[in-house]
């Protein structure tokens, strides 16, 4: 079986994500998505409420080989722990890729026979991040259209109660 992890803070989920979940779930027999708990950022939403909002997209979308779970410490050390072959990136632009080639690269460096694979999500995505949904939203914009119905609904109920 082909597992792969889905790293990421997720905060929150936008249809980019959701994009690149459908692609590399056509691609792995399990894809797990992993909400990440990084200490050095400041999360809008808690990685509790963050889970939950990927369970309930992947339940709505039927993506039957799409698991969510928080973890906390080295991602390889999680892709040793559940078996995985693979861990999954994102890539926007070319502004992505010095990173996340960094990261690739220091993950082989620890885990070699675990690789990063990286995929694109659909044009219409490229320019779509959790940091500009949120700033969109706290300054009362519009951005129904770049999140599911669920995260939308707790995006408002977050941001309505901050005001």
């Amino acid at each position: 079986m082909k597992i792969a992890l889905y790293p990421g803070t997720f905060d929150p989920i936008t249809n980019g994500h959701i994009d690149i979940i459908d692609r590399a779930r056509d691609l792995f027999d399990k894809v797990v998505v992993t909400v990440a708990v990084n200490a050095n950022k400041s999360p809008l939403f808690g990685v509790e409420e963050r889970v939950e909002m990927i369970q309930t997209v992947i339940r709505q979308k039927r993506f039957n080989n799409v698991t969510v779970e928080s973890f906390d410490g080295l991602l390889v050390r999680l892709a040793r722990k559940r078996k995985a072959t693979a861990l999954i990136r994102g890539l926007r632009a070319t502004s992505d890729f010095e990173y996340e080639f960094q990261m690739a690269l220091m993950n082989r460096k620890q885990e070699e026979s675990i690789m990063t694979v990286f995929l694109m999500p659909h044009e219409k995505y490229t320019y779509l991040t959790s940091s500009i949904v949120r700033e969109v939203a706290r300054l009362n914009g519009k951005y129904k259209q770049f999140v599911p119905p669920n995260v939308y609904l707790q995006l408002k109920r977050k941001m309505n109660a901050d005001i």
